[in-house]
């Protein structure tokens, strides 16, 4: 199989955050990538803006810092009495939970979709990638080694068409996207055209409208009006929603007057409106497509499922189908897999889909049915949403030799404690002594050495020959394959750094045991814990024969 010439970029139609991190993670992986999106100017809004616990991993994966950097804690929900700004109920939509070694970012921050995409075109610019504005998609051809694409882009009044040929297309470019629809991929499902609301970002001050809560005014019959305050636009900014069974909401997205005659009718006190920054009206589209790829061509994100915000998964999801996706794309551009890898995208990835458009769906039918008493029940989330416990332990290319009484979970399960199978995200630890570093006050953590552009092995033994063995074999994925030694804590550096095994590309003293209590190791077993390149568990085995495996499954006649 012969790799791909460097100087055909794959193509990547769309530039929200799907699209962004699907350029920015094959673009770490060393490979060309052109990113066009349809509209003149980048979006602007708030939009989605909750990023989940599992999304936070991704993100220090791919080495995003600044989004856990600028995120903002969730701020408690507050309903209020009718008539009145006296609080009726103040909850949490999810309880605080405190970060543990294994899972450092357990709670979900808030960034605004337009600074976070912000944020990973920043990223893309050092590569000198840039999106590609005013360029649109018409239409594909598909060939056996390429695809034709006719691409129209607008300069002012004139309107350029170009031709382009790419070896590998993802189309990002939402619901309504071309790329799909090119595809004739179904998209079943269903709209909500009773749940339709507005939503858009408004700078506005109020006496008793604080800046501490998220408020919920009203109710979801008569109409209701959600402020989340929001610094990102200022001092006076919120995120706001306005909806509710009996209110006109293509009125109100059609005249600003009447949105802010709603705003006061529907919150008892005198508000100063000072500017309306941008809003959509929207309506629950719940669908998902059959397949996320067809030939050469894969879609994610909106383009493969859309759902309601209510449970903020859309995002989210979003992001770590380009995160799934991505890896295996590198390796088979490279030519290091077969093309046969990437039918796991869709084979992992739809399961998943498919129960979280269950759960989203029927956390929209309680928050449709909200009153000033209930919405503590509509809003409060389950651990569920945090996502840490996605999974693909029933997908074909993950490999366990572990053996556990553990109860079956669906691919949307709970973390479980005391059980780690392949398929499951990779946990961190910190605290591990860097023995091969000049000084050995140094100290990392895995969510550090895990990274996109291969595939980590944490190799945990004491046995110097059974180590070596272990890390000889994996040279021959040296392309692939990053080898962390993971010592014990009973180990002192002094013992480390006569044992030999430097020629693995990482000793990790686990000076602390968070390590092999995370990875549920005892210290004197010998395991091999291979991760993948978008920090889930590939494989669970005992020594070089299951990694060599594992790697077969992946690499096919490559390995």
């Amino acid at each position: 199989m012969s790799p791909t010439s460097t100087s055909d970029p794959v193509l990547i139609v769309g530039a929200g955050p799907s699209g962004l991190v699907a350029a920015l993670t094959l673009l770490r992986n060393n490979i060309p990538v052109r990113i066009i999106d349809k509209e003149p100017f980048h979006k602007s809004g708030q939009r989605g803006p909750g990023i989940h616990a599992r999304t936070l991993e991704l993100f220090h994966i791919l080495d995003v810092p600044e989004v856990a950097k600028v995120g903002t804690p969730v701020p408690p929900m507050r309903t209020y009495k009718p008539n009145s700004l006296e609080p009726l109920k103040t909850f949490f939509m999810s309880p605080y939970r405190e970060p543990t070694p294994a899972i450092p970012y357990y709670n979900a921050l808030l960034v605004g979709q337009n600074t976070l995409e912000g944020i990973l075109r920043s990223h893309l610019e050092k590569f000198s990638c840039n999106v590609e504005l005013g360029t649109e998609l018409r239409s594909l051809e598909q060939h056996p080694d390429y695809i034709v694409v006719r691409l129209a882009k607008k300069q002012g009044d004139e309107e350029i068409e170009e031709t382009f040929e790419t070896k590998w297309l993802i189309g990002t470019d939402g619901a309504k996207g071309v790329t799909r629809k090119q595809l004739a991929l179904t998209f079943s499902g269903e709209t909500r055209e009773e749940a339709r609301i507005l939503t858009g970002d408004i700078r506005l001050t109020g006496k008793g409208i604080d800046r501490k809560h998220w408020h919920i005014f009203g109710d979801s019959q008569s109409g209701t009006v959600v402020l989340r305050p929001t610094n990102e636009l200022g001092e006076d900014g919120f995120q706001f929603v306005a909806a509710g069974r009996d209110v006109d909401v293509p009125k109100l997205a059609g005249s600003k007057e009447e949105l802010f005659k709603f705003i006061s009718s529907t919150i008892d006190t005198e508000i100063e409106f000072n500017e309306l920054i941008w809003s959509s009206e929207f309506r629950p589209n719940i669908r998902v497509a059959n397949k996320f790829s067809e030939g050469r061509v894969f879609i994610a994100g909106d383009a493969a499922h859309v759902h309601s915000p209510t449970g903020g998964q859309g995002l989210n999801s979003s992001v770590q189908d380009s995160f799934n996706l991505c890896w295996k794309l590198a390796l088979v551009y490279k030519g290091l897999a077969p093309a046969s890898l990437l039918e796991s995208y869709t084979t992992e990835r739809l399961p998943v889909i498919a129960e979280m458009l269950n759960i989203t769906t029927e956390i929209l039918d309680k928050t449709m049915n909200l009153t000033r008493f209930t919405a503590d029940s509509a809003f409060v989330r389950t651990q569920r949403m945090n996502m840490l416990g996605v999974n693909y332990r029933t997908s074909p290319i993950v490999l366990n030799e572990v053996t556990t009484d553990a109860e079956p979970v669906a691919a949307y399960g709970l973390v479980q404690d005391g059980v780690l199978l392949a398929g499951d995200r990779a946990r961190d630890a910190p605290a591990l002594v860097d023995v091969k570093s000049v000084s050995q006050e140094v100290t990392t953590r895995l969510f550090d050495v895990f990274r996109t552009s291969y595939h980590t092995v944490l190799i945990f033994a004491q046995d110097a020959a059974k180590i070596l063995t272990i890390v000889s074999t994996l040279k021959q994925y040296e392309a692939v394959v990053r080898s962390a030694v993971v010592l014990p804590a009973t180990t002192s550096v002094e013992s480390a750094l006569s044992m030999g095994v430097d020629s693995a590309d990482m000793v990790l003293l686990d000076r602390e045991g968070h390590a092999y209590n995370g990875y549920l190791i005892k210290a004197d077993e010998t395991r091999v814990v291979i991760v993948r390149p978008d920090g889930v568990v590939g494989g669970v085995v005992f020594g070089e024969e299951g990694a060599v495996k594992y790697f077969k499954g992946i690499l096919g006649s490559q390995a």
